[in-house]
């Protein structure tokens, strides 16, 4: 009985092993498909916040808790993730521009969806530039033409638009946006002047072909002499009657001068006339400071496609920028790096670009009175104790971040200390940071630039933004980050206006310098009041900007 109890007890035993066997690998498998899904999820270093205002909120739950900072982000499918709605093509190598596919991780989910139509046009676009880009058969066939000087007289296989890297960071952005809309709504193939830093500063936009302009080029050596006095000049060439619109030939380039010195005949380019003149021109150079969008929204041959292209017309900027300007690794790691290490953690974050136009060396005691008066009149920032009464802050206190941009560094370290010294009236913990303080525009630096750029994205990564009258470098910020931005007017005899600040009608930029000019009539016009969705700006009066075309603003 010993002897068979015994055996039994083997058997027993043997079974319970060859289970295990069996059973271990199928659990470690299981295990690891688990770990893989839970990574796929937590792979970011930030929320994917929704993209709010006052008056729209959505539902979040996040599904993960990720990164090493061990902030939670919103998981979203591919489409609507890395591809930002469609607004991106697959495929791309991720490893030669980190930015592109992992932006999603840092900013917020917009509510602003780009049009199906926007997303076909832009596929078609990126054919368009794959057929006739750099070293293209197409391509090589339009340079011969342009250096044989001839006249055209039929069609040619593909037209371009060559811009000119000229002036400011943040005025080469947003020319550089307006070009490529003018681009799709001509059909043709957009190069980039790869001035100084252009393609240290920026991934690559399109798949296949690059959109920078071979350093060969005949004509690059011209570039910076080019003006509206050229003999090239479009609008000289119509001052001297030299061209006309209802010319069969035409010239095998023009050079356009939309910089904010251009004269009337240079401002005849928003017209439809000089539009049609222009159209099978195949070479135009192009050198501009200015987001010339709005002034596109009103020449009648653009309307409709422009309506197709964005239902939503005060989306330009957010759609295209987004698109176009993925900052290269040098400057992405800057960005990631400050956010981990300032910005993550916080409950809120607040954006406040100040940007002086003086020629006097700040800080201003009426600049930092403004900032104050700004952000404590709307509620942006919390008021404190001047008598300190509140000495146990809650364990749960809310954690606001304040990312303050400016030359100078007088202004954050006023407010650092205000909020260092005294206690909140709300009990709310406020962290000031500035990535950098260069005293003064750098614009041909390297690092002065990929700072600047970078510090430009880091506020467009915000929730709430504050910016100074002016400043195209706030512009790219809020249009990025599809943020109604409160705009600090500005100063005159070095006192605080009242109000401080204003809320911005729309995300969409300014046209500084726009024409005044009815092309039917042939006479002066206020273009701020042709058509509902394009007004004058907050800031500047004589200018330019596109907004929503009801007036609940």
């Amino acid at each position: 009985m010993q002897a068979k109890r015994f055996g039994s007890n083997a058997i027993t035993f043997t079974k319970i092993f060859a289970y295990c066997l069996v059973g271990l690998p199928i659990l470690f498998a299981i295990s690891l498909i688990l770990r893989h899904s839970s990574s796929d999820r937590t792979m970011g270093f930030a929320d994917a916040r929704v993209l709010e205002n006052r008056e729209v909120k959505q539902n979040v739950t996040p599904v993960g808790a990720g990164g090493p900072e061990g902030v939670s982000f919103q998981h979203t499918d591919k489409y609507n993730g890395k591809l930002l709605g469609g607004l991106l093509a697959d495929g791309f190598d991720e490893a030669a521009c980190a930015s592109r596919y992992s932006s999603f991780l840092y900013r917020k989910i917009s509510l602003h969806k780009p049009s199906s139509y926007l997303i076909s046009r832009l596929r078609s676009y990126e054919d368009l530039h794959k057929r006739c880009g750099p070293n293209t058969q197409s391509y090589n066939k339009a340079l011969e033409q342009l250096k044989s000087g001839n006249k055209i007289t039929g069609l040619t296989d593909c037209n371009y638009i060559v811009w000119i890297s000229f002036s400011g960071l943040g005025n080469r952005i947003l020319s550089l946006a307006s070009t490529f809309l003018y681009a799709l709504l001509t059909n043709r193939v957009l190069l980039v002047d790869q001035g100084k830093d252009m393609a240290d500063l920026f991934c690559e936009p399109f798949p296949d072909k690059s959109w920078l302009l071979p350093r060969d080029f005949p004509l690059i050596d011209q570039f910076d002499s080019l003006n509206q006095n050229s003999p090239s000049c479009h609008g000289n060439m119509l001052k001297n009657n030299v061209i006309n619109s209802s010319a069969m030939s035409k010239p095998s380039y023009l050079y356009l001068h939309l910089v904010h010195d251009y004269g009337d005949h240079d401002k005849l380019f928003f017209c439809d006339g000089d539009q049609s003149f222009l159209q099978n021109v195949p070479w135009l150079i192009m050198k501009t400071d200015n987001y010339y969008v709005p002034s596109l929204f009103l020449i009648p041959s653009f309307e409709t496609e422009l309506s197709n292209l964005f239902p939503e017309k005060v989306t330009v900027f957010h759609h295209l920028g987004r698109y176009l300007f993925h900052p290269s690794n040098h400057v992405w790691g800057l960005i990631t790096r400050y956010y981990r290490t300032y910005l993550a953690k916080a409950d809120e974050r607040i954006g406040i670009q100040i940007r002086i136009f003086d020629s006097r060396r700040g800080p201003f005691k009426h600049v930092m009175d403004q900032i104050l008066s700004c952000t404590l009149k709307e509620k942006l920032l919390p008021e404190v104790d001047m008598q300190d009464s509140v000495v146990n802050p809650s364990e749960n206190a809310k954690l606001k971040a304040v990312l303050v941009t400016s030359l100078l560094s007088g202004y954050s370290e006023d407010l650092r200390n205000m909020y260092w010294e005294h206690p909140t009236m709300t009990g709310e913990v406020v962290g000031v940071y500035q990535p950098s303080h260069e005293e003064f525009q750098q614009t041909e630096k390297q690092m002065h630039n990929r700072k600047a750029w970078a510090e430009m994205y880091l506020l467009s990564l915000t929730d709430v933004l504050v910016t100074s009258a002016w400043s195209t470098f706030g512009y790219v910020a809020q249009g990025l980050g599809g943020l109604r931005p409160w705009i600090l007017y500005k100063t005159e005899n070095d006192t605080v206006p009242n109000p401080p600040c204003h809320r911005a009608m729309s995300m969409e930029p300014c046209f500084h310098a726009p024409p005044f000019y009815d092309c039917k009539a042939k006479k002066g016009i206020d273009t701020g009041i042709l058509v509902p969705h394009v007004r004058h700006c907050e800031d500047i009066s004589w200018g330019l900007k596109v907004v929503d075309d009801h007036d609940d603003l």
